[in-house]
Parts: structure tokens; C-alpha cells; sequence
């Protein structure tokens, strides 16, 4: 195989197919696009690095992920050792990738799979061991025995601590293997009137929209609003800066709509960037979870969202 005999070109064919897929699944253990960018460049500096040593008659996609992985366990192990900080200050949203082409080998995998926020934020929550089991076994399909020997223990240790991390999960009202609702037909209508709402800023109008039980965070300030009597106290009140705001429309974040939200200007002239909105709704098409990620700077060129919009 020319890849093994050190041909870069063949290297690259022989990776590339994996990449999108590699990089969300450092993303779902990391919680961080930034960090996923690093494990994902250390993981294909790795296996260039180890390339005489694959053995062609195992999969090629094994192979690499068992390298992002021991990448992805590495940082866990040495962040937790530095100290946990909160999981609100390292989440970050995805960007919805190109539809992967039906021949790209990854496309099963990373076309349904979970990397919503709700799923990622939990697995925040678990230690890295508990984190790496998981989605080895519940998102890529792993056998107990294939995430042993990639771990290094037995069998019964990577059940153990299966059950410990859906336990976890299930305790925070996440399935591992969510998949978002999808938002068509009629439901596109819904958005409509959401974006219409928002900017006149009309609480009877999103009151119809929005569930009276519906969350609301901002990362990566510490603000968690439970209901939507509570999220309209906030609106009205500290965020009374959002009122006449304007919403462009941005690309899927982790299987959600997304909105660029900007706020009018100080200056008096146009509007400034103040959060990505990424809006969850419910199978009846209520909303029922509103992220805005307060990084516009780092979040807005992600997902192609002008840096101001001018009158």
C-alpha cells in the first residue's frame, strides 16, 4: 500500500473520507470545536506517524478512531488533573457539516448520530473513562471486547462503567442516541413567526411559541432559566438590550436551528453581534430549549455570519 511506503498523496486519500467523522467524534468527548481542531490535527499526525505499522486487513476507521480516541482520553486526563472548570465555559456549538456523498464510508455513522447540545453538555459530566465508553459503545457501536482492548481493561470494567454513564445521562433527561426533530413543512412557518416575534419583540406572540417549561442558557456565563415565565422575567429585564434586535439565519448548530442575533448598536447606527441562538423544539414544534452563545467573535465565522449588520 503506498500510504505504508510513505506516499503523503495516499495518506491523504486514505484518510480524508474520515475526517468530518473523526473531528465530530473528538468534538462529542471534548465538548470544544477548538479542542476537537487539536486532537483531530494530533490524531492525523499520529496515525502519518504510525503509518508503516496498519495493517491493511483491519478497517481503516478502527484504526483511526481508536487514535482520536487515546488524543481525545489524553486531554481529558490531563484537563482533569489541572481541575475541572464548568461545562458552560468549554461547550461550544457545531456547525452542521456539507451532507456527507452517499460513497463517503462515514456517512452512516455521522448522518443521525447524537452531537446535540443537550447530549454533549451531559457527557461533560461524566469522567473521561465514563465519556469514552459511552459513545464507543452507544454511538459508534463498539463491542464490549473492542472498547476493552482500546482501553486496556476488562470486559466487565467497560459494562460497569456503561451503566454508571447512562445512569448519569439518564438522571440529566438525555438519550445517548437522540436524534433532533426535523424541522419541515409546516413547522418552517413556526420559525417564521418565531423570528417575527423575537424582533418586534412581542411576548404574547412567542408565549404561543415557546413552552411554559422551556430552559434557557447562555454560555459561557453561568445562567440557567427554568421555565418560560422566568425567561421572559429576564428578557424584560437584564436583557432588555435585546429588544429591536435583528436574527439572520445560520447554519444547523448540532442538528438545531441557529440564528446570528444582533443587537442595535450603541453607536446608534446599525446593529452589533450579540449571541448565536441555537433554538430546540419539541416533536410538536414548541420550542422548548434556547442556547445563545455569548462568543460571537470565535462563533460567528463558524457558521458564515456577517460581523455587524449596517441600517
Amino acid at each position: 500500500m503506498a500510504a505504508r511506503a510513505g506516499d503523503e498523496r495516499a495518506f491523504v486519500e486514505l484518510t480524508s473520507p474520515w475526517r468530518s467523522a473523526l473531528h465530530a467524534h473528538c468534538y462529542r468527548l471534548l465538548g470544544s470545536l477548538h479542542d476537537a481542531d487539536d486532537a483531530l490535527q494530533e490524531t492525523l499526525l499520529r496515525a502519518w506517524r504510525a503509518i508503516d505499522r496498519y495493517e491493511p486487513r483491519a478497517p481503516v476507521s478502527a484504526w483511526l478512531y481508536r487514535i482520536a480516541t487515546n488524543v481525545c482520553l489524553r486531554m481529558l486526563e490531563q484537563s482533569s488533573r489541572r481541575g475541572a472548570i464548568s461545562v458552560d465555559a468549554h461547550l461550544e456549538p457545531y456547525p452542521e457539516p456539507a451532507a456527507p456523498a452517499a460513497s463517503e464510508p462515514a456517512a452512516h455513522v455521522e448522518s443521525d448520530e447524537a452531537v446535540g447540545l443537550a447530549f454533549v453538555a451531559a457527557m461533560q459530566l461524566l469522567p473521561p473513562r465514563q465519556r469514552v465508553v459511552l459513545v464507543l459503545r452507544d454511538v459508534l457501536d463498539w463491542s464490549a471486547r473492542e472498547v476493552a482492548e482500546l482501553l486496556e481493561v476488562s470486559e466487565a470494567a467497560v459494562n460497569s462503567a456503561l451503566q454508571r454513564a447512562r445512569a448519569t445521562l439518564e438522571t440529566s433527561g438525555v438519550e445517548s442516541a437522540a436524534v433532533a426533530p426535523q424541522i419541515e413543512g409546516d413547522q418552517r412557518e413556526l420559525l417564521t413567526r418565531y423570528v417575527e416575534a423575537f424582533e418586534r419583540y412581542d411576548i404574547e406572540a412567542l408565549t404561543s411559541l415557546i413552552r411554559e417549561d422551556a430552559r434557557q442558557s447562555m454560555p459561557p456565563f453561568d445562567l440557567w432559566l427554568e421555565g418560560r415565565e422566568d425567561m421572559f422575567t429576564w428578557w424584560w429585564g437584564p436583557g432588555i438590550g435585546c429588544k429591536g434586535s435583528k436574527l439572520l439565519p445560520a447554519p444547523n448548530a448540532n442538528g438545531q436551528v441557529a440564528f446570528g442575533q444582533y443587537k442595535p448598536s450603541e453607536s446608534g447606527s446599525g446593529y452589533d453581534p450579540w449571541a448565536l441562538q441555537v433554538v430546540e423544539f419539541d416533536a410538536d414544534g414548541l420550542i422548548k430549549e434556547m442556547t445563545f452563545f455569548l462568543d460571537t467573535e470565535r462563533v460567528f465565522p463558524l457558521f458564515g455570519l456577517p460581523p455587524r449588520i449596517e441600517e
